[in-house]
């Protein structure tokens, strides 16, 4: 009898063991929007978390706000797509769901710093980019008594690794100078840092994320996205105009990434009302073309997904 006893009280602790092992080895990955449960208009960021515990942070724009900012807690390492304000953060919100949907607060001005920068300096995190990016934030973080260091450059076919998590980043196609506020003076008049990246990052239990940044339809998505780097995850930009479209994003997912899943973003819209994705919006065009799930990124939603690209929570 106690023997019996002694083997299901085991039993029951291995798969306890073997369940809290399998929850550990998700990547978690939480939308920071500018409205709690919503997807607006400047919604860019997203905050990765590997297995390892460590935390990246995408495009943080302007609806994070600033290094304060409580969602954010400890990041290891920032990744940049380009350097426009809705990415890098020429403004920012002055606390998480400020302002509304509709009429986003922007009330910190985070020039000529930037928001990016800003938190790199708070947080002591790196930050990884392509093409001439990494020149200006190691320039910045030198004059604000940062670590220069902390500016990795990582140029497409290379890669960066930190904690569990392999950077790399990929071509992408779209306009990239400098606001001359970023910089100031003679100087700010005549630089920019030129130069556009997505990224595919590699978490440690195997999951494969691209990033696809303000690019339009590229050879290399099907090229060096799929096929040499197997992406499972996609995150791509639907907005229209200034990157890809809905129907575009439609086929680059289906056609080229071919990605076990999809995470809309950069949509330059109001997407969501009473909790449902509204008619008419590019958002649902995208949801409607695309042949795998999408996720819609509700600000504070918090997705988990295994090493192969499949939601296991909160999708």
């Amino acid at each position: 009898m106690r023997i019996s006893l002694y083997l299901a009280v085991l039993g029951i602790s291995l798969i306890s063991t073997v369940m809290t092992s399998a929850m550990a080895a998700n990547v978690k990955v939480t939308a920071l929007g500018g409205q709690e449960g919503e997807f607006c208009r400047l919604d860019r960021a997203l905050l990765f978390e590997d297995p390892d515990g460590t935390r990246l942070l995408y495009d943080p724009g302007m609806t994070v706000a600033g290094p304060e900012d409580p969602r954010l807690g400890i990041i290891d390492v920032v990744l940049v797509s380009h350097m426009h304000g809705d990415q890098v953060g020429s403004r920012h919100n002055a606390l998480p769901n400020a302002g509304s949907c509709a009429m986003p607060d922007l009330s910190v001005a985070a020039v000529p710093n930037t928001n990016v920068v800003n938190i790199l300096l708070a947080k002591n995190a790196k930050i990884v980019t392509g093409s001439e990016m990494p020149a200006f934030f190691a320039g910045k973080l030198k004059a604000l008594d940062g670590d220069p260091k902390n500016s990795l450059l990582v140029r497409f076919g290379a890669s960066k690794k930190i904690g569990g998590v392999e950077i790399a980043t990929v071509p992408a196609v779209h306009s990239n100078g400098v606001s001359p506020s970023f910089i100031g003076g003679e100087l700010g008049e005549a630089m920019a840092a030129a130069g556009i990246g997505g990224h595919v990052v590699r978490f440690s239990n195997g999951l494969v994320v691209y990033l696809s940044g303000d690019t339009g339809i590229t050879a290399e998505q099907e090229l060096v996205v799929r096929k040499f780097y197997k992406a499972a995850l996609a995150v791509i930009n639907i907005g229209d105009t200034f990157t890809t479209g809905p129907t575009e994003a439609a086929y680059v997912i289906n056609e080229l990434v071919k990605p076990i899943y999809v995470i809309a973003s950069h949509a330059n819209e109001e997407a969501i009302r009473n909790g449902k994705v509204r008619p008419g919006t590019r958002t649902e065009a995208f949801q409607k073309t695309v042949k795998v799930p999408v996720h819609i990124p509700l600000s504070g939603s918090v997705m988990e997904f295994d090493g192969i690209g499949t939601c296991v929570a909160g999708c």
